[in-house]
């Protein structure tokens, strides 16, 4: 751990060897400013890169992470590097303690303008229980699973950041014992328990993407809650898959972690049987060992393990632009729910409740099988640091209100 003259816990999720970035404003000042959680405060990133005249200033002054997500890794070094110095070299801290804010008095907003959102369906252990709940004679995965990463595009309008509230969403669903469909607000709204990454520099059309320049576009690593809507998600999916049943919200976490903070996380991925196309393979670790846990109106009820994942983000970028898409800057995606193979490592509530047949109980003895109106979710992560240190991701959190 470095040594810094700010005052931090020795077990604080926001150490100097994480160094997240989000946007923030402060009571009475409505700017939106870029941040840097330290410890128990935000450092004011904004105003001191202004205050010590750094050549990277103006991509910090519009209120988002976009202008710094485009310059490139050379630059996010750069940035970070600087960071560290001034928190570490005592010459700082006079300079710096006026730009620090405690957490307690910022409100966090959307860190990025999202281009696009593409969510997956990589963790075979939510595909087998998925397979499981709605076949259970016939369970097993879907014939293209381990040849390619399933995704579907979502709505990047619709992305939200933490603690925005979540109107439970109308639609058409059809119980399995009527005849017709009726249309309403959903009776079985979900969560999934996901990752996502933020692309930084754009790719040419027509030009695809290679799992080893996978560090070349990707920024950094966020939480996301992919709320869903499985009742009208039954009805609507077939033959096209998810549309109104996911699209009404997916909220991220307010910090984005750079790819840098997470050296120390880095796994190797599951084996893979069959070997995967050519364009699928990769020669570096970019499995990520992140401990999730998920809350429901504070009770844990969940933590599902990310490392078990099968396919890896740098996967998942070669498979979205190998026939030629585009990334563009602030592009979201998502790891799709994760799971692991025990019950309380289950990353939906579908899962939990098996598809609504076995509630599951709460400490305060309530049992949910699917959420309720006033219920809060929060999702959060951590992963391995330098000696033995914790990386922290934050929280995405969101209250279900009525239609």
């Amino acid at each position: 751990m470095n040594v810094t003259w700010l005052d931090l816990a020795d077990n604080t999720p926001f150490g100097l060897d994480n160094l997240p970035y989000g946007v923030f404003s402060v009571a009475g000042a409505p700017e939106r400013r870029i941040g840097v959680p330290v410890g128990d405060q935000v450092l004011d990133l904004t105003a001191a890169a202004a205050e010590a005249a750094a050549a990277f200033a103006p991509l910090l002054t519009d209120g988002v992470l976009n202008p710094l997500l485009a310059a490139g890794p050379g630059t996010w070094r750069e940035v970070r590097e600087s960071v560290r110095e001034w928190l570490t070299e005592p010459r700082y801290a006079d300079q710096l303690r006026p730009h620090l804010v405690p957490l307690t008095e910022v409100t966090t907003h959307l860190a990025f303008e999202v281009a696009d959102y593409v969510d997956f369906y990589s963790s075979e252990h939510h595909a087998l229980n998925a397979s499981k709940i709605f076949r259970p004679d016939a369970a097993e995965l879907p014939p293209n699973w381990k040849h390619l990463p399933i995704g579907y595009h979502g709505r990047a309008g619709t992305v939200v950041t933490s603690g925005t509230p979540v109107v439970r969403p109308y639609g058409q669903r059809k119980p399995r014992n009527v005849d017709v469909p009726e249309f309403g607000p959903t009776q079985r709204l979900d969560i999934e328990a996901e990752v996502g990454f933020v692309v930084g520099v754009p790719s040419v059309t027509g030009t695809p993407v290679s799992t080893a320049d996978f560090e070349a576009h990707v920024f950094g690593v966020c939480l996301v809650n992919d709320w869903s809507a499985r009742d009208l998600q039954a009805w609507e999916y077939q033959p096209l898959g998810p549309f109104l049943a996911k699209s009404f919200a997916t909220s991220v976490s307010p910090w984005v972690v750079p790819l840098d903070a997470l050296q120390h996380a880095r796994v190797e991925g599951p084996a893979q049987d069959p070997e995967p196309f050519e364009y699928l393979r990769t020669s570096e670790k970019w499995g990520l060992d992140l401990a999730i846990e998920v809350r429901l109106n504070g009770h844990l009820v969940s933590s599902p393990p990310f490392a078990s994942h099968y396919w890896t983000a740098p996967q998942q970028l070669a498979h979205m632009t190998v026939n030629g898409a585009s990334l563009r800057t602030g592009d979201l995606y998502a790891s799709g729910t994760v799971s692991g193979p025990e019950r309380h490592q289950r990353g939906s509530f579908l899962e939990l409740s098996w598809g609504g047949r076995e509630p599951f109980e709460l400490p305060d003895g309530q049992s949910r099988a699917f959420l309720e109106d006033g219920d809060e979710v929060v999702i959060s992560a951590t992963a391995p640091g330098p000696g033995g240190t914790r990386i922290g991701f934050g929280e995405v959190r969101g209250t279900v209100v009525p239609s």
